[in-house]
C-alpha cells in the first residue's frame, strides 16, 4: 500500500535541488507514517462519549485514529481494520457484552491471519472479567478511570514491541 503525501510544491522541472529536497521529503514523511489505531463500538452500546475522548486523544497523540461509529457488528469491525490496514484495535463497550463480542472479535481476527493486531479494551468491565478478555489476546483492559498518560504509554509500547517483534505483544 502507497503512503500520499499531502505537500503542495510547485516544482520547476530544472531546478534539482528542490526536486531533491521534495523526494527527501517524502521519504522522511514515509518513514515516519502515523500508526494507524482503529476505536470501534460493538453491540447494541450507544453511548460513545468515552470512545469519542479517546479517539481526540490518539489523534492529538500523532496517531492516525479510524473511529467506526456505534452499534457495529464484530464483523464490520474486523473488515475495516483489515481494510484500514491498522496497527491496533481498540473496542469500547458499556452494555456488558463484552465477553461475547470481544471474543468474536479476537475469534475473526484469528481466522483473517491478522492476530498481530494489538488488541485492547475500555469501559465498564468488571475486575472478574479481565483476566478472561487478556486471555483472548487484549493486552490491556482500561475501566473508567484510567489515566490518559497511562493508555498512551501503553499502547505506543505494545505498538513499538509489536513493531519490532513482528506480532502483538502481551503484557
Amino acid at each position: 500500500m502507497g503512503y500520499k503525501l499531502l505537500l503542495k510544491i510547485d516544482i520547476q522541472p530544472h531546478d534539482p535541488c528542490i526536486q531533491s529536497q521534495v523526494v527527501a521529503k517524502s521519504r522522511a514523511v514515509n518513514a515516519r507514517r502515523p500508526k494507524r489505531i482503529l476505536i470501534g463500538k460493538v453491540g447494541l452500546d450507544g453511548h460513545d462519549r468515552g470512545a469519542k475522548f479517546i479517539v481526540r486523544a490518539l489523534r492529538n497523540a500523532g496517531y492516525e485514529v479510524i473511529y467506526t461509529g456505534i452499534r457495529k457488528t464484530p464483523e464490520q469491525i474486523v473488515r475495516t481494520a483489515i481494510d484500514e490496514d491498522v496497527e491496533a484495535i481498540g473496542l469500547s463497550l458499556l452494555s456488558g457484552a463484552h465477553k461475547e463480542l470481544f471474543a468474536r472479535v479476537a475469534e475473526l481476527l484469528k481466522e483473517e491471519g491478522a492476530e498481530n493486531i494489538v488488541l485492547f479494551a475500555g469501559g465498564t468491565i468488571p475486575d472478574q472479567d479481565i483476566p478472561y478478555l487478556r486471555s483472548l489476546g487484549f493486552n490491556w483492559v482500561f475501566t473508567p478511570g484510567a489515566a490518559l498518560s497511562e493508555i498512551l504509554s501503553a499502547l505506543e509500547e505494545a505498538l513499538t514491541n509489536s513493531q519490532s517483534a513482528g506480532s502483538a505483544v502481551t503484557t
